[in-house]
């Protein structure tokens, strides 16, 4: 009799100890699936928001300086990020200076799409020719200050946009200018986009040195 008593306990014990190894082993290969689906773990985590900033303004500052960004991208680009700051922001505001994990995702979710279409922007077919000449050369100097702007954190997104935009307007008076001139330039039309210029380097120039800059903000 006591003998099949404790047989009857040894098998209810495998049981629960074969149960628990299984266990075990649902809950590790669960972890390992979670890290190939990109979700933070502790070998694996995700870019912070600040740092996921930081980094498609430096990717889009070095589109800026090396011309595969037109003044045109550069704008939309800078006005997408302007959106999705401004929308991060709110976001702290309503929740005690943090994000939930649902606006976290919504915010990264956002900045993929933003990231692809940096991506686009800088290997398509439009990229920023400045020419050999005063006017190129001009030209050239103003998106050097303003990559070094985005790059330094002394140009937020919005400023940057509106600086582009302005860029963009004399690019865009500029190439009409030739096209009615047999791609060539009178010197009163040269003193104008000159004098336009003036006016946008003092705009780069006080942006740059306002109080707004781009500072990280923790996650």
């Amino acid at each position: 009799m006591s003998s099949k008593l404790s047989k009857w306990i040894v098998v209810p014990a495998a049981v629960l100890w074969f149960g628990s190894v299984a266990l075990g082993q649902d809950t590790s290969s669960s972890g390992s699936s979670t890290q190939g689906s990109g979700t933070t773990t502790s070998t694996q985590k995700q870019p912070t928001i600040a740092g996921r900033k930081e980094n498609q303004q430096d990717r889009i500052a070095n589109g800026v300086k090396s011309g595969q960004l037109t003044a045109g991208e550069t704008s939309n680009l800078e006005s997408k990020e302007a959106a999705i700051n401004g929308e991060t922001r709110a976001d702290r505001a309503a929740n005690g200076g943090k994000l939930t994990p649902a606006e976290k995702q919504q915010i990264n979710q956002q900045q993929n799409q933003v990231s692809k279409q940096i991506y686009q922007d800088k290997h398509n077919a439009n990229t920023a020719h400045y020419g050999n000449n005063a006017v190129g050369q001009r030209r050239e100097n103003q998106q050097d200050r303003i990559a070094q702007g985005i790059k330094s954190g002394q140009l937020t997104a919005g400023e940057t946009a509106k600086l582009e935009n302005q860029q963009k307007g004399i690019n865009q008076q500029v190439k009409a200018d030739r096209a009615a001139n047999g791609g060539k330039l009178t010197q009163g039309e040269k003193k104008q986009i000159n004098k336009e210029q003036n006016a946008a380097s003092k705009n780069i120039y006080n942006k740059k040195h306002n109080a707004n800059t781009q500072a990280g903000t923790k996650k």
